[in-house]
């Protein structure tokens, strides 16, 4: 079983794009699941075949320990790891081809916390790739869209597999999404823009900063266009996911 986890900020599209790809695979006669690891999610754009909401009941944290929302979010995201074996196990017990892991709303207690990592890692499929949305209505100013390239270099740094970054919500964007992609692929047009807004020792920083990430091998500032809407991006996206999780198995033979 190839494990595609979702990541990204809140209000970014996670779950969207969680119920449009496992949409795609089933049109494509691929058995697919849809795991959701947020506690505190109220609805979901799709029927979760794992949900970790049937193990852990926020209100019932808050009501215990006496704590509110977000002391009950923090709680309840750390438990995910004391239920592992049993995410692993119901996640196998379906025998899909993919499962696509639809990870907490704020990635801060995902990916931040110990427990997130450690779900991350100790889950176990064939192959493993970590998909990170950048926003395309958030990172509309260069300064915006390098403060999530970090981001998403902190989060592979702290969950160790292949990572994508995709560009979500392109069908809202506009030109500004078509900017966007010009600036992951050519520092110089990155710079021609942030030269707009920024000057001085912030336009030397930010600079800095962007080419440190493009020079990094472990890192690219590569992005796929989406739209978990119209799938614009979506062939790709799975061409290249498929490229990702082959690899994956002739290293494992």
């Amino acid at each position: 079983m190839n494990l595609i986890f979702v990541t990204g900020t809140a209000g970014s599209g996670k779950s969207l794009l969680t119920s449009s790809m496992a949409s795609w695979y089933r049109e494509k006669s691929q058995d697919v699941i849809c795991v959701n690891l947020d506690p505190g999610v109220l609805s979901l754009p799709y029927d979760p075949d794992v949900d970790i909401r049937t193990q852990i009941d926020l209100q019932q944290i808050m009501a215990d320990y006496s704590l509110g929302p977000n002391g009950a979010l923090i709680f309840a995201n750390d438990l995910i790891a004391s239920k592992l074996a049993t995410i692993q196990e119901e996640i196998d017990s379906t025998a899909a081809d993919f499962a696509i892991i639809d990870t907490p709303g704020q990635i801060e207690l995902f990916a931040f916390r110990e427990s997130g990592p450690f779900v991350a890692r100790g889950l176990q499929g064939e192959s493993k790739v970590l998909l990170f949305l950048v926003d395309s209505l958030v990172a509309s100013t260069p300064a915006n869209f390098l403060s999530l390239l970090l981001l998403s270099a902190s989060v592979n740094l702290r969950m160790g597999m292949p990572q994508l970054q995709l560009l979500s919500k392109v069908d809202l964007a506009g030109p500004v999404a078509s900017e966007i992609i010009k600036w992951g692929k050519d520092s110089t047009a990155f710079e021609e823009s942030l030269s707009g807004i920024k000057s001085g020792d912030e336009y030397t920083l930010y600079t800095q900063l962007f080419r440190g990430l493009r020079k990094g091998t472990a890192f690219s500032t590569n992005i796929f266009p989406i739209s978990s809407y119209t799938r614009e991006g979506f062939i790709a996206l799975m061409g290249e996911l498929s490229r990702d999780f082959n690899a994956g198995e002739e290293m494992e033979e």
